[in-house]
């Protein structure tokens, strides 16, 4: 594991400080101190032993901050690439995420957290919502303390009611055993709302407010949660400044009033949105009501686990958006409204005020030292850096990212996790993925893996100028 502390600075990189300036100092020096940030400046004087790491080429910027991702599924990586939102649902709701084990969660969570980390996210929120018992709970959070990263347990199960497993008594007891106010481990309830107007989740929304811990609910996910939902928390008063609404991309303007007025925030996972089908990805909505944004990931089981993908797919799809309008009315966009600088802020800055941790998020003085360092002596596309913000949002990728610093301690240095076995790791998830193949079989294993094509979904061969069913415009 990582080590005892030691001052560290980072030497003359570019440093994007997201403290609401939206400053870039070129060649300036980052002290870190404990676990706090303790001075930037250009040429800094260092306490004796400090640490030093040459951040010149580079840019320095906060710790990335994902607000909703299934780690527990990380062990499937890849294996839902061709999936609908529907089949997502059969596989894990209806039928095989019924057979994994604690260790499989354990497994998943490792993986997941430590690809979290290698790629600049030093907090991430993991939407648990595999906890079938709390051997399951545990093994989830056992995995977070293997892997030096700052977490959030967002609690959640499938397979029962919320009402239900908020109620058990095993569920109190682990979250008095575990739950304990570490720094490094936060908590949240994760369960969905279906808008059922007997509201069967309003009992687990009280288990929140009693505990004092925020929910995070996927919400405007087409044909699975609505406005009803929505209409639901407001009129019960469960709709909080603390409450993370993921997706939220088919709800009406009445459902993002209601965000926007009780202080909400909405977790936006855009290559999720653009591919299961949630709906559209939302930013151009978000972003007309005023209402805070961050970033997420969504699964590994489908798309890539870093959030450079998640910036610059939300920059194309918001765009795409703007300009798809602008030519319904034989118009065209002359400026770009969404801004590189907009989406490094809400992967950073973003995530820290959804999370309600002020003291993440941007580099400042007293802040905590979750840094990091993009730097890559051995690309081409390193160089040059020009404009900063869209070096990060369009150029850099996750074999960019140098050094990687959490709560003052350095997890990655020299492309390199420190501390982070991920050969122990790849055994572990090995054993998961033979599990699950045995388990299910062959046949079922391939067919989960490469789901059958309708041949009636098939579009018409435009060459043969028949009546056209395929134009990109419209629905088919």
């Amino acid at each position: 594991m990582v080590g005892e502390r030691r001052p560290v600075v980072l030497r003359n990189g570019t440093v994007l400080t997201i403290d609401g300036h939206r400053r870039v100092l070129v060649d300036h020096d980052v002290l870190v101190v404990g676990d706090k940030i303790a001075a930037i400046g250009p040429r800094l004087e260092v306490p004796p032993g400090t640490e030093e790491v040459d951040a010149s080429h580079g840019i320095v910027m906060p710790g990335m901050i994902d607000t909703h991702r299934h780690l527990w599924q990380t062990a499937m990586r890849g294996y839902g690439a061709d999936w609908t939102l529907t089949q997502y649902f059969v596989w894990y709701y209806l039928e095989w995420g019924k057979v994994f084990r604690p260790q499989d969660v354990h497994a998943g969570n490792l993986l997941g957290a430590a690809e979290a980390l290698d790629a600049g996210v030093t907090t991430t929120v993991d939407w648990s919502h595999g906890l079938q018992t709390v051997d399951h709970a545990d093994a989830a959070v056992d995995a977070f303390e293997q892997v030096p990263g700052r977490f959030v347990l967002a609690y959640g199960n499938i397979q029962d009611s919320p009402a239900s497993w908020t109620a058990k008594p095993e569920f109190r007891d682990f979250v008095h055993r575990r739950i304990t106010g570490d720094d490094m481990l936060g908590f949240q309830l994760a369960f969905d709302v279906t808008g059922d107007p007997e509201f069967p989740e309003k009992p687990a929304f009280e288990v929140a407010r009693e505990l004092g811990v925020p929910v995070t609910t996927h919400a405007g996910v087409w044909g699975a949660t609505n406005d009803d939902g929505i209409r639901l928390m407001y009129d019960n008063g469960f709709m909080t400044p603390q409450s993370i609404y993921v997706h939220a991309a088919t709800l009406s303007a009445d459902s993002y009033h209601r965000i926007a007025a009780t202080g909400g925030s909405i977790s936006v996972s855009t290559e999720s949105e653009q591919s299961a089908g949630q709906g559209y990805p939302p930013t151009w909505a978000i972003r007309a009501h005023g209402i805070p944004v961050s970033l997420s990931m969504d699964t590994s089981v489908w798309w890539s686990g870093d959030l450079f993908s998640a910036m610059r797919t939300t920059l194309g799809a918001d765009r795409a958006r703007e300009h798809m309008a602008a030519h319904a009315k034989n118009d065209t966009v002359t400026h770009s409204s969404l801004r590189a600088e907009h989406v490094v802020e809400w992967a950073t800055m973003g995530g820290a005020r959804a999370l309600g941790r002020n003291d993440l998020g941007s580099i400042e003085v007293g802040k905590k030292a979750d840094i990091v360092l993009l730097r890559n002596e051995h690309s081409p596309a390193m160089f040059p850096i020009l404009n900063p913000y869209g070096h990060v949002a369009f150029q850099a990728q996750r074999s960019d990212v140098d050094t990687v610093i959490v709560d003052g301690r350095i997890v990655k240095r020299d492309h390199r996790l420190v501390g982070v076995d991920l050969t122990a790791i790849r055994g572990q998830v090995e054993q998961t993925v033979e599990h699950l193949r045995t388990t299910m079989g062959e046949e079922a294993w391939e067919k989960g893996m490469n789901p059958d094509i309708p041949t009636a979904k098939v579009l018409d061969n435009p060459y043969t100028y028949t009546e056209y069913r395929g134009d990109t415009r419209t629905s088919v």
